[in-house]
């Protein structure tokens, strides 16, 4: 809104001293970081009395896991000061008329609303449970049924997907490889370092493979010849099972202080890189990646995001003062995925997102393995000690700061890794 203001306001020949700094996307990118980290500073203590005052607290389930028992009543729903956080600096700084950040928009406000629907009637169950007794807990269910959780997932990812390969917005332009650009009517030059550019603009649905050298890869051709005229339907579904892997990966994180939140902060600053250099020609010509026009607006909304992070690990930092809860790791799944296919780097998720994909698999080879055995041996057996993988090292004796500090120390290096994507092939 700010950005708007001003625009107006020069637009009208109101000028005041300073004013054009915000026509520049590094400014508003830095204080999009800058407000993020005070509003979750300043706010983030007054939020964790509230919940306090009001007993919203975490339910632990016993398990016998170190300093398990001292977290108990910790006040959870903590991602409502990220969601404030990341909303707040990208209504007042962003250009708002931009699809990408109109999406964004709506995919933080979505997930954030699944996951804080999920917390409060876990936070229900839990005072009907106190006044009612265990019965009542048996024969009722414990927050938000998963299939609704999944519901909303693939919502999210049919409206991600369908804007992306419907909205006339979202295009990408290729540089034109004919020997006529006079020629062609769709093709258009642009000059930047004394040279002059020709580029077509395109609505193929195409992703970045990592280490190819053509490194662009068209879904239509995952499809027969008389099938391409579905490839919206093969876009929208591969769209939803990333976004619902990612958002289940991130929640699964969310167990140890810090660790999701670290975790996402990091994956942030990767895709800040990414959508800067994609929405900037004369970078993406540099690099020889795709251009995405209007994406460097995102910039501002995943500053928006990093401080948010950032500034929630002051309090979430073991030991924790604030758990996210649902609200707001599913949230930050839901986001880094929605980033990451706009992007078009999904397919570096497995990579950048290693955490999470560990995290998932853990628990899907730990049920998989042990209702298998149980089959076919009469008794459940395990691969890890306990499920996620965080709590696996837990019960091998790692204290919870360590493991939360060396699973960012991977996240670090597998960001650099895909950073270096972009120029080796």
């Amino acid at each position: 809104m700010l950005y708007h203001l001003f625009d107006w306001l020069n637009e009208e020949g109101i000028r005041f001293p300073g004013s054009r700094v915000f026509d520049f996307i590094t400014f508003r990118t830095a204080l999009a970081i800058l407000l993020s980290l005070f509003i979750t500073l300043v706010y983030g203590k007054k939020l964790i009395l509230f919940l306090q005052r009001h007993q919203v607290g975490e339910s632990i389930r016993e398990e016998g896991l170190a300093g398990q028992a001292s977290k108990k009543g910790t006040p959870t729903m903590g991602g409502i000061i990220i969601i404030l956080a990341i909303l707040i600096p990208t209504l007042l700084l962003a250009d708002l008329t931009k699809v990408y950040v109109q999406l964004m928009i709506v995919s933080t406000i979505w997930m954030g609303g699944i996951g804080f629907i999920d917390d409060y009637l876990k936070l229900k169950s839990k005072r009907l449970t106190q006044e009612k007794g265990e019965e009542y807990k048996k024969s009722n269910a414990d927050g938000l049924a998963g299939w609704f959780k999944i519901l909303g997932q693939v919502g999210l990812g049919l409206t991600v997907g369908a804007t992306l390969y419907f909205n006339s917005e979202t295009v990408i332009w290729r540089e034109y490889r004919g020997k006529n650009p006079a020629a062609d009517s769709t093709v258009f030059a642009k000059t930047f370092n004394g040279k002059t550019h020709y580029y077509v603009e395109t609505k193929t649905p195409i992703t970045t493979i990592p280490f190819v050298k053509n490194h662009e890869f068209n879904y239509a051709k995952l499809l027969p010849a008389s099938w391409r005229a579905y490839t919206w339907l093969l876009y929208l579904l591969i769209v939803i099972f990333i976004i619902t892997a990612v958002s289940n990966g991130a929640n699964l994180t969310d167990g140890l202080d810090g660790l999701a939140t670290g975790t996402a902060a990091l994956i942030g600053v990767l895709l800040g890189i990414f959508a800067y250099a994609s929405g900037n020609l004369v970078f993406a010509d540099y690099l020889n990646i795709m251009y995405i026009p209007n994406l460097g607006e995102l910039s501002i909304y995943i500053a928006a995001m990093i401080g948010a992070c950032v500034g929630f690990l002051w309090y979430n930092s073991f030991p924790a003062q604030l758990f996210m809860g649902d609200t707001g790791s599913l949230m930050l799944g839901g986001i880094i995925a929605s980033l990451a296919i706009i992007v078009h780097k999904e397919l570096l998720i497995p990579i950048f997102c290693g955490v999470f994909l560990v995290e998932s698999l853990s628990v899907i080879l730990q049920v998989g393995y042990f209702k298998y055995t149980k089959r076919k041996y009469g008794e459940g057996k395990r691969i890890f000690l306990k499920a996620p993988l965080h709590h696996h090292y837990q019960v091998q004796g790692f204290h919870e700061v360590k493991i939360v500090t060396r699973f960012w120390i991977i996240t670090v290096l597998l960001v650099v890794l895909s950073i270096v994507t972009l120029k080796l092939r």
